[in-house]
């Protein structure tokens, strides 16, 4: 007796269009694998670039840190800032300054400071590239000495983005008790 069996074979066409949807399956994985990976790089990327311009200070001291004192006490501190090469250009409303000691520290806004800029393309209050803006200090309206012969002392520039940017110098080793006198400090 012969026995009927059904034998369904796997022909080569049926193995070909498995084979075919398997390798389009692959392919558009990989393409939205690889697109999330290009996106992330690129958020990355760009997270990275933002950091470094915040990380950055745009300020620059362009020559020495100028103490005028008159009776024997400092009155005012003045120095230069230039814009950083490749710095953007910053508001110089938005800056703050605080003078630290070895015994204080006293914060000083733009109200509390005389600023005249020179070389200035357009008139407004942002320090631009080619500008230069000197920044006094006054330091004599408490009637506190702040400065002390001798000492250092460090002003800190805090610009509104980027990084703040520290002056520290040293007092000379005296002040002339009369009169008034100017000392560069480096």
């Amino acid at each position: 007796m012969k026995l009927q069996r059904e034998e369904d074979a796997f022909t080569g066409l049926e193995a070909a269009i498995v084979l075919i949807a398997f390798i389009v399956v692959a392919a558009v994985f990989s393409y939205v694998m690889l697109g999330a990976g290009f996106f992330t790089t690129q958020k990355s990327q760009e997270t990275v670039y933002s950091a470094i311009g915040q990380a950055a200070t745009n300020l620059e001291v362009s020559g020495p840190v100028v103490l005028k004192t008159s009776g024997g006490s400092v009155e005012q501190a003045n120095f230069t800032l230039i814009l950083a090469a490749g710095g953007v250009p910053v508001d110089l409303k938005k800056v703050t300054y605080t003078l630290s000691t070895q015994d204080q520290v006293v914060d000083f806004g733009y109200y509390n400071v005389s600023i005249r800029k020179f070389n200035v393309g357009v008139e407004n209050q942002l320090l631009e590239r080619g500008e230069i803006a000197e920044v006094g200090l006054v330091l004599d309206d408490t009637g506190r000495q702040h400065i002390q012969a001798n000492q250092p002392f460090t002003i800190e520039v805090k610009p509104s983005t980027g990084a703040s940017l520290p002056i520290t110098r040293y007092a000379p080793l005296s002040f002339k008790s009369t009169g008034t006198a100017y000392y560069e400090v480096y």
